[in-house]
């Protein structure tokens, strides 16, 4: 298989402020820095090189996307308030979303090397490609910043495969630890896209990603949420995953599948309280990549999300891309064999009573 792979330093240089983790900093506490920060990205890009992984993928330059791009989710309004915010020298674009000068430019380059990576899976010069990219997106709202999130680069990506390549089906299969809302939302009346999104029950955004919210109008039955329990591990995701989301895509059968990929449901993650491994991510990437092959050609298309554990998301990261490109590097996870005997990662009962509760939901998905 040909992966391809899209990063650029300039997503390294996206600047979240000198925060304390989620919160500006005040005069209770010595200034940190933000949970966003370019660290776990930085160390992602890293270890693909020193692996040697890096060259056995077809690298993809990414380009600013277009103005006309953006607006094919995001509104004028939205577009020019975060370029106001960083033309002024940064703030917070929204609650809780820091951005610094030049980050509007950043935000651009996300979106397009989504866009490229989009664009060279269809073309056929890649089987499958991998976004690493900052800001992250799915969080994303078409009038506001969220989460962390500037603007919507799977949606984006989305709406380009649809408006410029006729690609007609597609499935989201969102695995950050955080509900994938604004994916949902751009979305949620479109019978044409399948949205699925494990997470996190009721962690962020708050009241959000609920079993019940299932789509609307023409869009009914094409959004299914998987609200797990805190303390999910590998078997909870992996039923998740065997139960749900591979009978979901064989029912919908899209023409592409794009993954908004966090590696915050990790056991190692400050955000969520999840205790997936490299291992689990490695299964559930398999599960993805085959039911690409079955139902779409195999393309597949991930861009990257949350994730906040500097040591534990490269190899997280490192697990995915193999999976990705069936090459393997030989590098050992050093937390894996730790992490995968903690009690309860095991699918248990009241994991199995959530999975159980979504799988219902397949028979709505309009054929």
């Amino acid at each position: 298989m040909k992966t391809g792979w899209v990063c650029h330093e300039l997503y390294m240089w996206h600047n979240t402020l000198n925060w304390n983790q989620l919160f500006e900093p005040g005069l209770t506490i010595q200034p940190y820095e933000h949970a966003e920060n370019p660290d776990t990205k930085r160390r992602f890009r890293n270890l693909m090189e020193v692996s040697g992984l890096i060259d056995d993928l077809t690298i993809i330059k990414p380009r600013p996307a277009e103005e006309a791009e953006i607006l094919r989710f995001h509104t004028k309004e939205h577009l020019r308030h975060i370029k106001a915010v960083s033309d002024a020298g940064g703030g917070d674009a929204s609650t809780l979303t820091p951005m610094g000068k030049g980050s509007y430019e950043i935000a651009l380059l996300a979106a397009g090397g989504t866009i490229e990576a989009i664009d060279a899976v269809i073309a056929g010069t890649v089987d499958n490609a991998y976004v690493l990219c900052r800001p992250p997106g799915h969080h994303a709202l078409a009038d506001l910043a969220m989460g962390f999130c500037l603007f919507g680069n799977a949606v984006i990506g989305i709406e380009h495969a649809r408006a410029v390549h006729g690609i007609e089906r597609v499935a989201t299969v969102d695995w950050d630890v955080h509900h994938g809302n604004g994916t949902e939302a751009a979305f949620y009346e479109d019978p044409n896209v399948l949205t699925i999104s494990l997470h996190q029950d009721n962690l962020f955004p708050p009241d959000s990603g609920a079993l019940s919210d299932t789509g609307s109008g023409p869009g009914e039955g094409c959004n299914i949420n998987i609200p797990l329990p805190p303390g999910s591990g590998r078997g909870a995701y992996l039923a998740a995953m065997e139960r749900v989301v591979v009978p979901a895509l064989q029912k919908f059968k899209p023409d592409m599948i794009v993954v908004p990929c966090g590696f915050d449901a990790s056991a190692m993650d400050p955000l969520g309280h999840m205790m997936l491994t490299s291992g689990a991510y490695r299964q559930l990437t398999e599960h993805v990549v085959e039911a690409s092959r079955e139902l779409c050609g195999g393309r597949l298309v991930m861009t990257h999300e949350g994730g906040y554990s500097a040591p534990y998301v490269p190899y997280c990261g490192l697990a995915v891309v193999e999976a990705m490109s069936g090459r393997s590097t030989g590098i050992e996870d050093p937390w894996l064999a730790f992490a995968e005997e903690y009690a309860g990662q095991e699918l248990m009962p009241h994991q199995a009573a959530v999975v159980e509760t979504a799988a219902k939901l397949i028979s709505g998905i309009p054929s």
